[in-house]
């Protein structure tokens, strides 16, 4: 996986993962790349750890597509060493994370936007950091802003026992509300149960639909967070209420594709959306307000992050391995 070393250009050097073509994990190669100074706006990090998350095997495979030759990954946690002119809220030596920010934090060091990045809390490690910030702030806008769940609702959560999942379970119960977590094993079972789903559906050998039916008194639920995307799409569907809304914010099973818009006057008037983060966190006073709504569920105690495996960034093709085969629960961070 390792690329051949470039000649000195007088510019700071550092070591990432790039693609050159989509494919499998073999398409990775840790190469040492040119680290510009920052401009304007912009800030250098040095990673003490990178964080991974299934958008990064989209991106790679070509199901996300982005111009090649590109660097992968949203999400990591370091020091600032180096800002631009114009950056205000962050300073060099500060800990800082974030987790929208451009393709490229599969690497030791990189320049940045600013915009992107927040202080990290110093009772927040940097593991913690790099784990959290994307799935974290995920579950804030899907819980927060995407439907805003009052706390006495009952809903729907697919992938319960995932990294994005875990966290939903905590959050949820923090919140008071009935997760209903969609899980393929009893071990994953246990785990979403353990992080507070209210009950769970092993859809290895369960019907989700009449779970959910069963569970509800017949009044299934308000909305569906579906992350999984072509294997649930339907059954989402069948799980709401009239007027309910179906939250589609992943393709771990494949895209959504081919939809008939009837379907959702048939199945009750039902509302859809495709959220993204980006567009949730979009300006710098949005970031900063969902990542502190984060940082305090998790300073406080009510949402814990669970890293269940770290890699060397040398062994990034078994962590995407390990990632899309589903062998993991919890979340997976690299280490530089």
């Amino acid at each position: 996986m390792t690329g051949k070393s470039r000649p000195n250009t007088g510019a700071p050097q550092a070591s990432a993962i790039r693609i050159h073509v989509t494919g499998g994990p073999e398409v990775m190669k840790l190469e040492d790349v040119d680290v510009s100074a920052p401009r304007s706006g912009e800030v250098t990090i040095r990673h003490h750890a990178i964080g991974l998350n299934f958008i990064d095997v989209y991106f790679r495979t070509g199901l996300y597509p982005n111009p090649l030759p590109s660097g992968l990954g949203f999400e990591g946690a370091g020091v600032v060493e180096a800002v631009g002119e114009g950056v205000t809220h962050v300073a060099v030596g500060d800990r800082v994370a974030y987790g929208q920010g451009p393709l490229g934090a599969y690497a030791t060091v990189r320049t940045m936007p600013a915009l992107q990045v927040v202080r990290l809390p110093a009772k927040i490690s940097f593991e913690e950091g790099a784990a959290m910030m994307l799935k974290g702030l995920t579950v804030q806008y899907l819980f927060r802003q995407t439907y805003r769940l009052q706390g006495d609702e009952t809903i729907l959560f697919h992938a319960a026992a995932g990294g994005v999942g875990l966290i939903a379970c905590q959050w949820a119960r923090a919140l008071g509300v009935k997760l209903i977590g969609t899980v393929g094993s009893p071990e994953k079972a246990a785990l979403a149960k353990a992080n507070g789903a209210w009950e769970t559906i092993d859809y290895s050998k369960e019907d989700i639909v009449e779970r959910v039916t069963e569970l509800t008194g017949g009044a299934k639920v308000p909305v569906v967070y579906d992350g999984v995307g072509k294997d649930t799409w339907e059954r989402s569907l069948d799980c709401l209420q009239p007027r309910g809304l179906m939250v589609s914010f992943g393709n771990s099973s494949g895209a959504v594709s081919g939809v008939n818009l009837g379907i959702l006057a048939s199945k009750g008037s039902l509302y859809v959306t495709r959220p993204t983060l980006g567009t949730h966190v979009a300006t710098r006073p949005r970031l900063e307000a969902a990542a502190k709504e984060l940082f305090g569920m998790v300073t406080s105690g009510k949402v814990r992050f669970d890293i269940a495996r770290s890699y060397p960034l040398a062994e990034v093709g078994k962590a995407h391995e390990d990632l899309a085969g589903r062998r993991t629960t919890g979340s997976m961070i690299l280490l530089p």
